[in-house]
């Protein structure tokens, strides 16, 4: 995982697409931001008016587009963005590192930006920018971060419209059995599974593999992994891409962590350093073939996994993914290949890496790959021993456990002093809020579980 072998180059740079504008096979420009939630918002710009206006100077969009809720709903207390301040705008400032065509969209590319004040300064609460500064700290202590993520999904015969109309009940999924690694039952979702694979290739993502899993109608299509930031751009624009290429045939597909009481979906991660020559640092001469960095990036991350729960489990569903025996983790352990434990380390020489299980479909890659490299600065720099390997089953294990709900991982992460340190209390305070928000609507929620359960019989 160490040899990136992806072609650095951007998918389109900007000389082609003023060619393609000028011939007539580009007309729109997608400028998109990653709000807090991880979905891709933003704006559809003519292309000649990107070209003359926006390439140069950026977009510009309301500060609200940071601080609502998952219905858009704008929401008080959020110090960055409320009616006190006017709900001013941000500038979408691109990077054109992300320029690249949306092969599903006719005539379309795309840009994803940065989020700046209006005087320039970084908005410190955007996700892109919060990698983005841990990537800085990183890179300060000589290492370069890279990362892949895997994202698992559920795909349905029914479109997003008709599983609207039935509240998300009672829909049908893609396959009717465990199709986990099934050459024969895949094979009839190929038609959607297909075209996001070569969508994908087109837009400048390298596709390692796609394969069935063990929910009914799961999927999971992997990509190669990249230095940290354009892992997450890849990942964000993947995700929403994924959706549009299956409402274009007629389905629909959901990336919740825990949509039934079978599989949950996972995004595990990748992860690995290089120093800044891209040579590799993990591997060494100690025990299991560790270098002492490994030692001290992978002790780190056990250390702050906790704390920083919240990062890699935004939403109250994603805790009803952690379920002993069901591949998701809930030890707070790592072991060689051993996908009971949250840190799984697999590969060997430069391909040495650890596979961090924790997150669910639903996680913010910024997010989680930011506090990712926060807890390894922490390991580095602290030089923390690592901890035994866990061997067997960590389900059975005396390790500590990973917060199981919402609520717990949000009190850790306010009296945590290794997310204060690393993102600063602007930052901590913005998510807080935002775990308020998510609690507060499911606690004034009444379920069909509970009206089910109570209407009669109590």
């Amino acid at each position: 995982m160490t040899n990136e072998t992806a072609n650095s180059k951007a998918p389109l740079s900007v000389e082609e697409l003023k060619e393609k504008v000028a011939a007539g096979q580009i007309d729109t420009v997608v400028v998109a931001i990653t709000d807090s939630l991880g979905r891709l918002q933003g704006k559809r710009c003519g292309a000649r008016s990107f070209l003359e206006d926006v390439l140069g100077h950026g977009a510009e969009g309301c500060n609200y587009l940071l601080s609502v809720d998952v219905e858009m709903n704008t929401i008080d207390g959020y110090a960055m963005s409320s009616w006190e301040n006017g709900y001013g705008d941000m500038v979408l400032r691109p990077d054109i590192a992300t320029l690249r065509l949306v092969p599903w969209l006719p005539g379309t590319a795309m840009v994803q930006c940065d989020i700046l004040w209006l005087d320039d300064r970084p908005v410190s609460q955007s996700p892109r920018q919060i990698l983005r500064a841990q990537i800085e700290r990183l890179e300060a202590l000589g290492y370069r971060a890279h990362i892949g993520t895997e994202l698992e999904f559920i795909m349905f015969d029914d479109t997003y419209e008709e599983a609207w109309n039935k509240k998300y009940d009672g829909l049908t999924p893609a396959s009717r059995y465990n199709v986990d690694y099934s050459l024969l039952a895949t094979a009839r979702l190929e038609p959607v599974i297909r075209s996001i694979r070569t969508g994908m290739e087109k837009a400048g993502l390298v596709v390692e593999s796609s394969k069935g899993e063990c929910n009914f109608g799961q999927q999971e299509i992997t990509f190669r992994y990249r230095e940290a930031l354009t892992a997450c751009d890849n990942h964000a624009f993947y995700k929403h891409g994924a959706k549009e290429i299956a409402a274009q045939q007629g389905k629909s597909i959901t990336f919740m962590a825990k949509y039934n009481e079978r599989e949950g979906s996972s995004c595990h991660i990748h992860f690995s350093l290089t120093d800044l020559d891209g040579n590799p640092v993990l591997p060494g001469d100690g025990e299991h073939g560790f270098s002492p960095v490994m030692e001290h990036f992978l002790a780190g991350q056990l250390a702050a996994m906790k704390e920083m729960a919240y990062f890699l489990a935004p939403n109250i569903n994603s805790y009803k993914r952690f379920v002993e025996g069901s591949f998701a983790p809930t030890a707070i352990a790592w072991g060689l290949d051993n996908r009971s434990c949250a840190l799984r380390v697999v590969g060997h020489g430069r391909g040495l890496r650890v596979e961090n299980r924790v997150g669910g479909g639903d996680v913010n890659p910024y997010l989680a790959a930011a506090s990712l490299i926060a807890a390894a600065i922490h390991g580095i720099e602290n030089k923390l021993p690592l901890e035994p390997i866990t061997t067997g089953s960590a389900y059975q294990s005396g390790a500590d456990r990973i917060p199981t709900t919402l609520r717990d991982s949000r009190a850790l992460l306010a009296a945590s002093e290794i997310a204060r340190k690393s993102f600063g209390d602007e930052v901590v305070e913005h998510y807080l809020h935002a775990a308020d928000v998510e609690l507060k609507a499911y606690d004034s929620a009444v379920t069909d579980w509970e009206r089910k359960r109570v209407f009669e019989r109590l």
